[in-house]
């Protein structure tokens, strides 16, 4: 198996790409979304938010705002806006994504459920805590229904609202739900999985902080 690139390889690619084929060209806007994804790990964010939005300008005048790949690239930004602070701005943004991934693939799909999922925890951080928590639960028993409690987004939402109602004093609720999926991943996944190694992180950072 190759290394992965350097970040330096990486900005790299992308120069290549850009004088090759152009600033427009499927695979120059993929090479500079890993790269921003590259960025985002270093904490680069300003980088991070120029990179997307350049594919988002370009994919809204080649197929639109309603297409799957414009709502979805709109959704890292909306993600990397929210992450500099600005949550109105990223409420905007996902809302639109979860409204768009809604009109395309209707209530239901993997991609309108994980919009919601991102939604709700913008919601979060704006105070709106019963806003959040209804949304992620009505996700929540979706994808659950639809793909089972092994799937890693009926994870990803299950530990996105304990996480949101710890934050908001509802601590017992809260480890009882991060306990639950601790338990589930050990049963399906096995205790060196790492999401498993991480949901129990998160439990023994629950368990530090006390417990009421």
């Amino acid at each position: 198996m190759s290394e992965p690139p350097t970040l330096a390889q990486q900005r790299e690619r992308v120069d290549e790409l850009r004088g090759r084929l152009g600033e427009e060209h499927p695979e120059t806007l993929a090479a500079m979304l890993d790269l921003a994804e590259m960025l985002w790990a270093r904490g680069r964010l300003a980088e991070v938010r120029a990179l997307e939005e350049h594919v988002v300008a370009v994919r809204r005048r080649l197929h639109g705002e309603a297409h799957g790949d414009t709502l979805k690239v709109l959704g890292k930004l909306a993600t990397t806006i929210g992450a500099e602070g600005d949550l109105a701005e990223a409420r905007r943004l996902q809302e639109q994504v979860a409204s768009g991934m809604r009109a395309l693939h209707g209530p239901e799909d993997r991609d309108t459920l994980r919009a919601v999922n991102n939604l709700a925890g913008t919601i979060a951080a704006q105070g709106d805590l019963p806003g959040a928590r209804a949304l992620l639960e009505t996700a929540i028993d979706e994808l659950h229904r639809q793909f089972g409690e092994a799937d890693s987004d009926t994870a990803a939402a299950i530990g996105n609202l304990a996480a949101i109602l710890w934050q908001y004093g509802e601590r017992g609720e809260a480890y009882w739900l991060q306990a639950q999926l601790v338990e589930t991943q050990r049963r399906l996944r096995g205790e060196d999985d790492p999401a498993t190694r991480a949901a129990l992180a998160v439990l023994a950072a629950m368990q530090h902080d006390g417990m009421p």
